[in-house]
């Protein structure tokens, strides 16, 4: 129980929470328009799913081979990678398009449920199709497969637990064939039952997967319009730009990241945390705080820290809970201090209690950083390390590329580090709000971290979409959607290196896109939505 008292007065509309814009419903005609498009976004979906048989991220025994008429794709890469691009393209067109109608300040928004109906339309043709723009799902199945076995998936990676010749490790990617797994014990204990149910029939298995990342997306649909409520952001927007984004049909649902059951967790544990939390107005007095708060708030922890136990990319969101607590609790640095000590224990109990239970131990705190295994060319700290060897060669002071990256990458993880602690108390101060905060930290994470991969950008989007962003921040975080969703290979990897496929499949896509996009121009205006002047 806390003693009323009064809270430090916040910036101006600080405490101004609407559900979004006012208005009725489109009329008749937007909603034909929004079917319009709809259809058009579902076009592009089935051209992505049938361009997957052929240039998709398939396992190494491809069952398509297999199969009359659909066994031709797997045989002229050029055409269906083709597919796929011009697929991907109509899709990226079509959420543009829908943007139009869930802006900020739009008189009549499109409703919540015409987008739970396009993320269901346009999700299932790539739900049921083979996995695209990543090959992870394989190594997923097979550290599975090691702990179903009573191995350590820390100490042992698929390779030397299963051998070679295991039709899972067939599939890994070779670099990742050796490594032990990063991932928490949680999601290793739930999957650990898909090879007890399927053996070694990789398809199924990666069915019974997506079943997984798909259960992280309903929680993240389902929690983003409550955080966007209650924290400022018109809900149609917020549901648009984080769910709908085609970064996450591209990675989350065709990629089985198991990134999808990491944030679907993290926002619904935010969303649980705060769901009875008063609104203080501005220089108001601070009611009691009640005992429903405190198990709404102990539940909201767990299921974070649960989110963490699959990928620790989550626990960041605790110290952004620890602060909305911190300032319902009257705004104090000893209400900062009392709230991260509660939150820190709920989650340490959570942690302790499901490493042990798992039978796994503690053995993920040291892969943590297994991902920095592969240089990738978007972490720019490895690029400045990198860079900055290179400049040593030319130097002829010799060859420190290994040590350059490793001062790089140690610089990036200590600039993490104390960017996040400035950000978590500059939403202490409300200067910045706690998910934009968290948005804006996740992604200093991502660009400052060893590795780089296109869906970590999800991990700030997200959170993102819940705050209501200037115009400027919003179309900064549509044009990187754009780009990365089109600059993803549906293969995962460069095509085996066949570099004429590429510029002869882009080429055709573009014609075709443009041929399309001209034939549907009356109907369906593609027009962006951001040169749409609307009231913000």
């Amino acid at each position: 129980m806390t003693r009323p008292g009064r809270v430090r007065e916040e910036p101006s509309g600080a405490g101004r929470l609407r559900d979004g814009p006012l208005g009725q419903e489109p009329d008749a005609a937007e909603r034909r328009q929004i079917a319009l498009i709809r259809r058009f976004g579902t076009v592009g979906v089935l051209l992505l799913a049938v361009g997957s048989l052929g240039a998709g991220a398939s396992p190494v025994i491809n069952p398509v081979l297999g199969i009359p008429v659909l066994n031709l794709l797997p045989r002229i890469p050029t055409v269906a990678l083709a597919c796929s691009f011009t697929g991907m393209g109509i899709v990226v067109l079509a959420w543009l398009g829908l943007g139009r109608f869930a802006h900020p300040g739009r008189a009549h928004p499109v409703p919540l449920a015409q987008l739970y109906r396009t993320m269901a339309t346009w999700s299932l043709p790539l739900a049921v199709g083979p996995p695209l723009f990543s090959q992870d799902v394989y190594s997923y199945l097979a550290q599975c497969k090691v702990v179903a076995l009573g191995l350590d998936p820390y100490r042992l990676g698929p390779a030397l637990a299963l051998g070679v010749g295991d039709p899972l490790v067939r599939s890994i990617p070779n670099i990742w064939r050796a490594t032990p797994s990063p991932y928490g014990p949680l999601f290793l204990s739930v999957c650990r039952a898909v090879p007890g149910i399927v053996g070694d029939h990789v398809v199924v298995g990666v069915l019974l997967q997506r079943v997984l990342e798909l259960a992280g997306i309903a929680l993240i649909l389902w929690a983003l319009p409550k955080l966007a409520r209650r924290f400022g952001a018109p809900p149609a927007t917020a549901l648009w730009l984080g769910g709908l984004n085609p970064l996450v049909l591209w990675h989350l649902v065709a990629g089985v990241h198991n990134d999808a059951l990491m944030i679907g967790l993290m926002l619904a544990g935010l969303s649980i945390g705060v769901r009875r939390l008063p609104r203080v107005p501005p220089g108001g007095a601070v009611p009691p705080f009640r005992p429903a708060e405190a198990v709404d708030l102990a539940l909201g922890a767990v299921v974070i820290t649960l989110g963490a136990l699959v990928k620790i990319a989550a626990l960041p969101a605790l110290g952004f809970l620890g602060v909305i607590v911190a300032r319902r609790l009257g705004g104090r640095v000893r209400h900062l201090a009392l709230a991260g000590a509660a939150l820190a224990a709920v989650s340490g109990g959570v942690i302790t209690a499901i490493s042990l239970g798992s039978g796994l131990g503690f053995g993920w705190l040291h892969t943590l950083g297994v991902g920095s295994t592969v240089r990738s060319w978007q972490a720019p700290m490895t690029a400045i390390g990198a860079l900055a060897a290179g400049l040593g060669n030319l130097l002829d002071l010799g060859n420190h590329t290994n040590t350059t990256i490793t001062v790089a990458r140690a610089l990036g993880a200590v600039g993490s580090l104390l960017v996040g602690a400035r950000i978590l108390w500059a939403s202490f101060r409300w200067r910045l709000r706690p998910m934009a905060g968290l948005g804006v930290f996740l992604a200093v994470v991502v660009l400052l971290g060893a590795a780089v991969q296109d869906w970590y950008y999800l991990w700030a989007l997200i959170p993102l979409a819940t705050e209501r962003i200037g115009p400027r921040l919003r179309t900064a975080a549509v044009l990187a959607s754009v780009v990365l969703a089109l600059m993803a290979m549906p293969t995962g990897t460069t095509f085996n290196g066949r570099v004429f496929v590429l510029p002869n499949a882009y080429v055709a896509a573009a014609l075709a896109v443009a041929a399309i996009v001209f034939a549907v121009r009356r109907p369906i205006p593609v027009l962006p939505f951001w040169l749409v002047r609307t009231p913000d």
